[in-house]
């Protein structure tokens, strides 16, 4: 165990480790709960979605700790599987499959872009000010999700007596009438009152504690849970899927997504895949810098070596593909993108250092397989206030924009809140980058902008263009 982790060289020790591991799943291991509820959305098999979502985890954590040693664990991203459901295939219409191949896809691309100088170009492409307004913004989107899976929110609508059969929406709070939105309520304080304490594994003990609470008041019940044998019976339907004919053969032959010229095609197919990769790749880079750099699990020269793209150099070079890795494994198993949890700072924070925190997270994910029965049975109503206080936690960094420069502020905003407003996180990152090439063209900076805003911003454009023809 000593010389594998070298527990001494980094100032730890076996029970440390240990006691960090499960300090940083109780702190994720919401994410069993929560993600299945998102993606069965899609019609996918819970059950499926629920082993995929465990296997991912194992998958990277394991590789994250053996291959990289460093105390950090991977789920599928919260933001990302929203992503995934509501803008992928509610959105543009794609189905699962073919959302899962585009999963794949990001993965294949992750890996490419750590083993090359790739990475190098796209953190250098996309401007600080953008790479803080997506994070925030998909914060947001994650909490209005939760607003909105419980009916928090609501839309009263009307025809138009202008155009006849036009129907006009009109938003508004909910009347606080009916035991769901209740039970949202207990669930959101609850989630609240225990982050702000810094309660170990406070996310978990909130939707549990709201789970039971809903019982009596007939939101909690087994009617509605998948048993043991169900769950590892859907595993076939999700694994594997991409390879299926629904997977990559529809992708790339749907002629209902091709109308009329090919280009119709590229916007559709490339800017999810882009949005999914840059997402995964930045929320990633965020974890391990902002972690990292002040515990000293990562040193000045790993983040020099990640500038640079010098293979694996370097500690953070493995554990960027650790993710990369992840990301595809759980395409092939049937969840959304897997990604670096920020919760590992809490773990980090009780005293991991090494792989072994890692390998005891990916233990402990292995383990809540069997509580298939309990998980299944949990109402959305109990996961929402969840989802509410994690986004206020992804909208941190929207502290680190300067809100008081108009020419920060305004692509800032669409790409932050106009992703909440337009409920899509790509038309949040087509407005920021539109609106920030924008900018520096009027301001005679054009040539600041990198190559790649602007191919993107030209495909986002063509998109929008085509939409409106067809």
């Amino acid at each position: 165990m000593e010389k594998f982790f070298h527990l001494k060289e980094n100032g730890t020790t076996v029970s440390t480790e240990v006691m960090a591991g499960l300090t940083t799943f109780f702190a994720m291991s919401y994410i069993i709960i929560v993600n299945p509820q998102i993606l069965s959305q899609t019609g996918m098999p819970w059950g499926g979605v629920f082993l995929a979502t465990i296997i991912a985890a194992i998958a990277g954590t394991l590789v994250m700790g053996l291959f990289a040693n460093v105390p950090y664990a991977q789920a599928a991203g919260m933001g990302l599987n929203a992503f995934f459901t509501y803008t992928v295939c509610f959105g543009l219409g794609f189905t699962w499959q073919q959302t899962l191949c585009m999963v794949f896809l990001c993965g294949l691309i992750n890996i490419l872009i750590t083993v090359t100088k790739i990475r190098k170009i796209i953190i250098q492409a996309i401007p600080e000010v953008l790479q803080n307004a997506i994070g925030g913004g998909i914060g947001l989107f994650v909490a209005y999700v939760g607003f909105l899976n419980v009916g928090f929110f609501t839309f009263t609508t009307k025809a138009d007596a202008k155009n006849g059969d036009t129907v006009q929406a009109t938003p508004g709070l909910a009347v606080m009438n009916n035991p769901t939105i209740w039970l949202f309520i207990i669930g959101l304080f609850l989630a609240i009152i225990l982050t702000v304490l810094k309660v170990r594994g406070g996310m978990l003990i909130a939707i549990a504690v709201t789970a039971i609470a809903g019982i009596p008041m007939g939101q909690t019940t087994m009617a509605n849970s998948i048993s043991i044998g169900d769950t590892f019976a859907q595993l076939p339907q999700t694994f594997g899927a991409i390879f299926s004919a629904e997977g990559f053969p529809s992708l790339f032959s749907d002629m209902s997504k091709l109308p009329i010229i090919l280009l119709t095609k590229l916007p559709l197919v490339l800017v999810p895949i882009f949005a999914f990769s840059m997402s995964d790749t930045f929320d990633t880079l965020g974890t391990f810098i902002g972690t990292g750099r002040r515990t000293g699990i990562f040193s000045a020269e790993d983040e020099e070596a990640l500038e640079n793209g010098s293979g694996f150099s370097s500690k953070m070079d493995k554990a960027l593909f650790a993710d990369s890795i992840a990301t595809s494994i759980g395409a092939i198993c049937g969840t959304s993108n897997t990604t670096t949890y920020v919760e590992s700072s809490a773990g980090i924070a009780a005293g991991g250092r090494t792989g072994l925190t890692s390998v005891v997270v990916a233990i402990c994910f292995a383990l809540s397989a069997f509580l298939s029965p309990v998980i299944s049975a949990i109402p959305s109503a109990a996961t929402a206030g969840v989802l509410v206080v994690v986004g206020c936690m992804m909208a941190s960094s929207l502290k680190e924009i300067d809100w008081g420069d108009i020419s920060e502020a305004v692509p800032a905003f669409f790409a932050s809140v106009f992703m909440a407003f337009s409920y899509s996180i790509s038309y949040g990152i087509a407005g920021g980058f539109i609106t920030y090439c924008l900018i520096k063209t009027c301001k005679g900076k054009a040539k600041e902008v990198h190559p790649v805003i602007w191919v993107v911003s030209l495909l986002f454009i063509l998109d929008f263009i085509i939409t409106a023809i067809l």
